[in-house]
């Protein structure tokens, strides 16, 4: 498969790229190829059938809302965020749905959206499926996957298997990193230059920094936006946002030692992306929205504390970092629902993790090398989100997935790359221990923590 990094940033809304990023495009992709076949003036009713883990943390997670902006032909990253309330509110009170924005059909929630809890569909456990009616009479009706990272997939996708094939030809094709290393070590080039000579087959080099550079910029804005940003997170559980006390305590403490805290920033600038994340703020999916800290995190700590840091070594960062995103996606999955958390926090740590390395002027060894390592220190690492929100364990997840990015850079870049386990045979792993993973603890809000908390104590 032909993946470009830009398929793996996406600049969308929290709190979930596979529960929310992904099911509004798929609503949008749905009500689009609608109005292509002129069924949108026929339309009086549309019905939403949500199932497996999109039904199980799907409120939590704003699957519901997604959905409904989607179908109005909102997109993750155009649709403003503060005005996510007001649009939902009015679909509510209206008790209608403007389909793309201009044809009007009856909605009740309780009548058109369903949560079906115990049944999925079989190709994925994050399925959904939109309806159309005029009256009694079905005018068109599909099926769509959420696949990770907000990625999506339709029933014709697995069956012909294109997930995993494409017709875009790219002069470096690589589905494995000793494919990718090959390619290193005949053209002597570097992994940041394999990924922008493949870039170049979509778009100009000028537009691909261009937009590698708009991604950081929004990675920064939502850092900044979260520091600044006080008080409870919606759902529930009552979550304070800590961000920006904590760094006006860590200023404060600076100022008196005169010496900086390297890793408490970290520490801050993860909380403050993944905070966003769980208000449904603006955030980049890097790969996921649950994992949106670590990059955004690492890149920081770069700027800021690694000497001679410039914007030649971000891109080279997120092409690096886009990579890696690439094995994974190719190798196992990038989901929570198919692989638990070590396919979103360990995933992103790994990709940091190479990233920074690469921004550290490694080698493709001691990159790969980082990688290996960020990945094979989160095997086995549960999804197990309380209320079914992307809240707790998932923002503090962020900032133990930073910090431990930074180590496997720091540690790759003393050794010379060499190395008894292969970034491949981690990532078989992963998705080995993805696969016999039991279910509950795979984003179902069933297992875990999630349960924990909810039992009495004797």
């Amino acid at each position: 498969m032909s993946i470009s990094t830009f398929e793996l940033f996406k600049i969308g809304i929290g709190p979930s790229s596979s529960h929310t990023v992904g099911p509004m495009r798929a609503a949008q992709q749905f009500i689009l190829s609608a109005e292509k076949e002129n069924l949108l003036s026929k339309a009086s009713a549309i019905k939403i059938d949500l199932y497996g883990s999109l039904a199980l943390t799907g409120r939590g997670h704003a699957t519901d809302i997604a959905v409904l902006l989607g179908l109005e032909g909102n997109a993750p990253d155009t649709v403003d965020p503060d005005q996510v309330p007001f649009i939902i509110a009015n679909i509510r009170n209206t008790t209608q749905l403007k389909l793309l924005g201009k044809y009007t059909v009856n909605f009740k929630e309780d009548e058109h959206l369903f949560f079906h809890f115990n049944d999925s569909l079989p190709h994925h456990p994050n399925g959904m499926r939109f309806t159309l009616f005029a009256d009694q009479t079905i005018l068109k009706s599909h099926i769509y996957y959420s696949v990770g990272g907000g990625f999506v997939a339709d029933e014709a996708s697995f069956k012909s298997d294109q997930l995993v094939k494409d017709h875009h030809l790219v002069p470096y094709p690589f589905k494995t990193a000793a494919e990718l290393l090959d390619h290193c070590h005949k053209t002597s080039l570097g992994i940041a230059d394999i990924m922008m000579a493949n870039e170049k087959s979509w778009r100009s080099e000028a537009a691909i920094r261009e937009g590698l550079l708009k991604i950081w910029q929004a990675m920064h804005a939502c850092i900044e936006r979260g520091c600044t940003e006080e008080g409870i997170l919606p759902g529930g559980l009552k979550v304070k946002r800590r961000a920006a006390i904590l760094k006006q305590k860590l200023l404060a403490r600076e100022s008196q030692m005169n010496q900086r805290d390297e890793m408490n920033w970290v520490n801050i600038y993860a909380l403050a992306v993944n905070e966003e994340n769980a208000a449904g703020g603006r955030v980049v999916t890097a790969p996921t929205n649950g994992a949106a800290g670590i990059i955004p995190a690492v890149i920081n700590y770069y700027l800021n504390f690694v000497p001679n840091a410039n914007d030649e070594g971000i891109i080279r960062f997120l092409l690096t970092a886009g990579a890696m995103g690439i094995l994974f996606k190719e190798g196992a999955s990038i989901s929570a629902a198919e692989m638990g958390c070590q396919g979103e926090v360990g995933v992103a740590c790994s990709m940091a993790a190479a990233g920074l390395t690469e921004a550290m002027s490694g080698t493709p060894l001691q990159i790969e090398n980082a990688a290996e390592m960020g990945i094979e220190h989160h095997l086995g690492l549960t999804c197990d989100p309380i209320g079914g929100l992307v809240q707790i364990p998932c923002i503090e997840r962020n900032t133990m997935g930073s910090i431990q990015a930074i180590n496997c850079a720091k540690l790759s870049l003393m050794g010379d790359g060499e190395h008894i386990v292969s970034l491949d045979q981690a990532i078989a792993a992963m998705r080995q221990t993805g696969l016999e993973m039991n279910a509950k603890f795979k984003e179902t809000a069933r297992g875990g923590l999630a349960i924990a908390v909810n039992k009495p104590e004797c």
